[in-house]
């Protein structure tokens, strides 16, 4: 398998080419660090943008949600969809306003959805699911019944047509800006998680597990 993927005329990044990135290796880890996709598509020539959990096994994006729904039942009857994921690492303060901007690393992936109808890998795609985000929990919880897995649909998005922008690094004033008297520079930001709050009808003598007291992104 090759380390890049190959940039097409829909995924070459054109405005700031040199933020494009096409590292296979770089594209997986910010889908993999990222907890929210969004799915765009046209349904009788109305564009919508849906978020939803996601989770990528191998090279392949699944996505998931009632079978009611019509983006999920648009994407499996073969439309074309753009999924889409955004990590935001902090706000960039240049001494003009016109040269603000925002570090971040950011996915776009296009191609045809499929519906996934094999038991075995429905099922593995929501452990996927779970597991991505609080690792250890599937085991833990309830998994689906037959009528939970009926009422739920889950979309394969195979990942080769696909790209990154990605912007990182210091303030890039015009070099008549730098002796302006503006502070300047970067604003770190993160998503941070808090202590776990019991539900109030979870017995109190069950301890918290490790995985929620002790989790970290």
């Amino acid at each position: 398998m090759p380390e890049s993927f190959t940039p097409t005329e829909r995924t070459r990044v054109v405005r700031e080419p040199h933020r494009g990135v096409y590292d296979r290796l770089e594209i997986y880890k910010i889908l993999d660090e990222g907890m929210v996709c969004h799915v765009g598509f046209a349904a009788e020539e109305q564009p919508f943008v849906i978020p939803t959990l996601y989770a990528r096994v191998g090279d392949a994006i699944y996505f998931h949600g009632s079978a009611a729904s019509r983006m999920l039942r648009g994407a499996a009857a073969g439309i074309s969809v753009c999924v889409t994921v955004t990590l935001t690492d902090g706000l960039v303060l240049a001494r003009s306003v016109f040269n603000h901007s925002m570090n971040y690393r950011s996915v776009v992936a296009l191609g045809k959805a499929t519906l996934v109808d094999a038991p075995a890998e429905k099922l593995e795609a929501l452990r996927a699911f779970t597991e991505k985000i609080l690792p250890g929990r599937w085991e833990d919880a309830r998994q689906p019944n037959e009528k939970e897995l009926k009422a739920t649909s889950i979309l394969k998005l195979p990942l080769t047509e696909i790209s990154a922008k990605v912007r990182s690094g210091p303030v890039q004033d015009d070099e008549e800006d730098y002796t302006l008297p503006v502070w300047a520079g970067i604003v770190p930001l993160h998503l941070q998680a808090q202590a776990p709050v019991r539900d109030e009808r979870c017995d109190p003598v069950i301890p918290t597990p490790a995985y929620a007291a002790n989790y970290r992104r």
